[in-house]
């Protein structure tokens, strides 16, 4: 039987303009329902999943979540951030965007062209929710923002930041890594700071809020 399964062959990763109808489909839409309707866990035992939302949208999308460091879906990244309103009523980024994981021996060895950060920022989609509090009884889409890292000022800041992130970690061991590193993207620790728990790219929110226009 499994011989039979591995001849079956696997559907085309969705492109990225069938995905982006999809998603604006969504804009307005309470991702709380889609959760239940896909089993998606958001409390269990009184801790909050926090990916339950990307891992919504994933599942909108015909995706199941996986940990590969590769695009999700073959030639294009999906993103899925959270909003929250400023006293004034605006709707602002409310964390960084976490983009993916690295190692010391990662910036030792890749060069930005061949790094697993130019792979998910080269072409993405980002979903922006809302978030209302930390009950998430509800979350609404308000965006879909396609976003290309084409821009040749973008990317030679990228490129400056992810080189800078590895001068550090050459001259003096990825125990020096810290967040005040890098304009647009930024390394934190993850573990706790645990070194074995490896680092991750963040994109600063600012750089979130050009990706989507606001701000």
């Amino acid at each position: 039987m499994s011989d039979q399964l591995d001849l079956i062959a696997a559907p085309p990763p969705l492109s990225r303009a069938d995905a982006l109808a999809r998603l604006d489909a969504l804009v307005g839409e309470d991702l709380r329902p889609l959760a239940d309707t896909y089993g998606i866990t958001v409390w269990r035992d009184g801790r909050r999943n926090k990916g339950w939302a990307g891992q919504t949208v994933e599942r909108h999308l015909g995706q199941r979540p996986n940990s590969a460091q590769a695009a999700d879906f073959g030639d294009w990244e999906l993103k899925v951030v959270p909003l929250a309103f400023t006293a004034d009523g605006q709707l602002r980024l409310k964390e960084t965007m976490a983009i993916t994981m690295f190692t010391e021996a990662d910036l030792e060895t890749q060069a930005f062209e061949d790094s697993h950060l130019l792979d998910k920022l080269r072409r993405i989609v980002v979903v922006a929710r809302v978030y209302e509090g930390p009950d998430e009884a509800r979350s609404l889409v308000a965006a879909v923002a396609p976003f290309d890292l084409s821009d040749p000022a973008l990317y030679a800041q990228v490129r400056d930041d992810y080189d800078e992130l590895r001068w550090v970690v050459r001259q003096q061991g990825a125990y020096a890594l810290h967040g005040g590193l890098g304009r647009l993207v930024q390394p934190r620790p993850k573990g706790a700071g645990q070194l074995r728990a490896g680092h991750g790219f963040y994109a600063r929110k600012a750089f979130v809020e050009h990706m989507l226009g606001i701000g």
